[in-house]
């Protein structure tokens, strides 16, 4: 694939001081935001199969707790997307935050009154915070650099590290918390995670000023940017990752991507304000390296969602102990949790290097090698269902290659696309995702409760390796043109 050195670097209103000043507070901002609102998502993941089998009395209902919760992102991340075009990002993640605190409050209430539909109501609402999540990495790339584009995403992953893996552990703090309100020993991990999405909800709504979304697209009006009007060239900047094997990538004058230019009128290209999933739909399927990042991080997600779901009651079966028994063994609960938090440090500790990764060496490679990972998780926790050790480095595995198809194939899906096409494909691609792994968790207890973790596991490695055919099958597609 042959690039051509870009020479209007300096039409991109990422490299002008106000957006590099607005962009270096977007990231501090976001990060501080992630460490606190990653709480709510820790505990819900950590508690939700055990109290969706105790408030249920079926162990067929396992899932449906982080089903409800993935559903809740799928179906609020073009909503929030289409609110980012018109308000901006901070009114978009404050209110999606605020809808969380709402879903954890919800989530107490169903332990106190052990009423399993407002369990689900709960999470579907908390799933709205786990949205804002997905979406806050999107929202740091809107003034970052082409050439760092990968390192401002991964950072803004990695700050969910604290917050997500504390959350699994809430279970010891928020019992000492219920006693001293008079609640059930469950209900206090819920209480902390609202505090810290509250908090989260706060930076965001007070700090990301000015917007990065709403300052990039006046810096682009102010400057009659081409990358505005829907104009681009062909470029690429060496040293970007768009070596040999690598897509060529369609982006704007400025950016370490590739674009023809002939493609600036295609029916993808309507109102940079139109959103829905028709609108993201026709940006994503007009770029085959989009739909490439598309389909990588839906299969990530959905493997790793669908795995990790299950493992709390895995670890539960494993010592020999129901759901009504658990509660009495708090060293079982802590190993859960304890297992739990190894797992999401895999997911985020590391991504600022998959990022860095990214940068240096194409997104789409790291995405490829992400995959790679998840099939070597598959196989630990297939081979070695009851050796906690092995289902322990599986769950590492599985996170550090959710970590590096997530942050690679995110940051090949802004680069892929104009920055006025972003918007609406980002919300498209984290509606798939969430769609994807909901329909995993909600199907990963059946296949559980009659083949066991074992058929489980083989069943999310076949879901990885289609997604990885479709992605190589896919990048090898020519560049599509204007129309397509």
């Amino acid at each position: 694939m042959s690039t051509v050195a870009d020479s209007s670097l300096s039409d991109d209103p990422a490299l002008l001081p106000e957006a590099r000043a607005a962009q270096r507070r977007a990231v501090r901002v976001l990060g501080t935001a992630q460490v606190f609102s990653g709480l709510g998502n820790g505990a819900t993941l950590s508690l939700g199969s055990i109290l969706a089998v105790e408030l249920s009395g079926a162990e067929s209902n396992a899932g449906f707790v982080n089903t409800a919760m993935t559903l809740g992102s799928a179906a609020v991340s073009i909503p929030l997307s289409t609110l980012a075009v018109r308000r901006g990002r901070r009114v978009a993640l404050g209110i999606g935050l605020a809808a969380g605190l709402l879903g954890q409050a919800l989530m107490v209430a169903a332990v106190v009154t052990r009423f399993f539909p407002v369990l689900l109501l709960g999470a579907f609402l908390v799933g709205f915070a786990a949205a804002v999540n997905l979406q806050a990495r999107f929202a740091v790339t809107d003034l970052s650099e082409p050439q760092h584009r990968g390192r401002d995403l991964s950072v803004v992953v990695w700050a969910v590290t604290v917050g997500a893996v504390v959350g699994p552990n809430m279970v010891g703090p928020g019992a000492v918390v219920s006693a001293w309100l008079g609640l059930p020993v469950h209900a206090g991990p819920f209480l902390i995670s609202g505090a810290g999405m509250a908090v989260g909800a706060a930076i965001i709504l007070t700090g990301l000023r000015p917007d990065p979304l709403l300052l990039r697209r006046r810096l682009e009006e102010a400057a009659g940017s081409p990358t505005a009007a829907g104009h681009g060239t062909e470029t690429a900047v060496p040293g970007s990752g768009a070596g040999a094997g690598e897509p060529r990538i369609p982006a704007v004058p400025g950016s370490a991507d590739v674009v023809p230019a002939s493609r600036s009128s295609g029916r993808a290209r309507r109102s940079p304000r139109s959103g829905g999933w028709a609108a993201g739909w026709r940006i994503v399927r007009a770029q085959p390296t989009a739909l490439a990042a598309v389909l990588a991080v839906a299969g990530a997600h959905a493997a790793m969602v669908g795995l990790m779901s299950m493992t709390p009651l895995h670890l539960q079966h494993e010592a020999g102990l129901t759901s009504s028994e658990l509660g009495q063994h708090p060293d079982t609960v802590v190993l859960i949790g304890f297992t739990l938090s190894l797992h999401v440090a895999g997911m985020y500790a590391l991504s600022p290097v998959m990022g860095l990764l990214a940068d240096r060496l194409g997104p789409a490679r790291v995405a490829g090698a992400g995959l790679a990972m998840l099939l070597a998780a598959a196989g630990l926790t297939g081979l070695f269902p009851h050796v906690h050790a092995a289902v322990v480095l599986g769950l590492v595995v599985l996170g550090l290659g959710w970590s590096a198809a997530t942050v690679a194939g995110s940051t090949l899906l802004v680069a892929a696309l104009r920055p006025a096409d972003r918007v609406p494909a980002q919300g498209f691609s984290d509606a798939v995702m969430s769609l994807a792994a909901a329909l995993s968790s909600l199907a990963a207890g059946p296949i559980m409760g009659g083949l066991g973790f074992t058929g489980l596991s083989a069943a999310l490695a076949v879901l990885v390796a289609l997604s990885g055919l479709g992605m190589a099958g896919l990048l090898r597609r020519p560049v599509s043109r204007a129309g397509a």
